[in-house]
């Protein structure tokens, strides 16, 4: 089973119809689709970068020198400007190349391996792609999920440390 074209697809609250959508969205370019099909701790992890890097931004915005705010806007900027979190995630699976790694495997399903609420796509090339009942019903991907957990507890880090560098900015500019 590759990508589904004029075939109904298989419901995606199963792992073939989940990965159908997934393939669809690789072919068509569409990778903002694929945040529908990331397991529900990666789509968490992916919000609380959003928001953790509008937050940061934001303090910093408020008394940072601007020689101290520059790398800052470099690094954040783009996820606290982003419309949604499917708009971060893209720039994130871009970067570490996900989606060509996802690209690669859109040779469709060999077999199907479950156990429970998770399962294991293995494609025609042999791949193993891991994935998981998300609460909604649907099935998402786990792959990603330990990297975008790392980022978002480290945007929340680093969010807390630049909102205490910022208390003391603006308490040197008020002396």
């Amino acid at each position: 089973m590759g990508c589904r074209r004029k075939q109904p697809f298989p419901p995606d609250d199963t792992p073939e119809g989940a990965w159908a959508h997934v393939c669809v969205a690789l072919a068509d370019d569409r990778p903002e689709d694929l945040f529908a099909y990331l397991e529900d701790e990666a789509q968490w992890a992916v919000y609380t970068l959003r928001k953790e890097h509008q937050a940061a931004l934001g303090a910093a915005r408020k008394s940072y020198p601007a020689d101290a705010l520059k790398p800052l806007e470099a690094e954040l900027a783009a996820d606290a400007a982003s419309k949604d979190a499917p708009e971060v995630f893209v720039r994130i699976a871009k970067a570490r190349g996900w989606l060509t790694r996802l690209r690669k495997d859109l040779s469709g399903l060999a077999r199907v391996e479950r156990d429970g609420d998770r399962a294991t796509l293995v494609t025609a090339r042999g791949n193993r792609i891991p994935v998981k009942r998300r609460t909604v019903g649907i099935w998402g991907l786990t792959m990603f999920t330990a990297e975008l957990a790392v980022e978002a507890e480290k945007a929340t880090r680093d969010r807390l440390r630049i909102e205490e560098a910022a208390k003391d900015y603006a308490a040197a500019k008020g002396k």
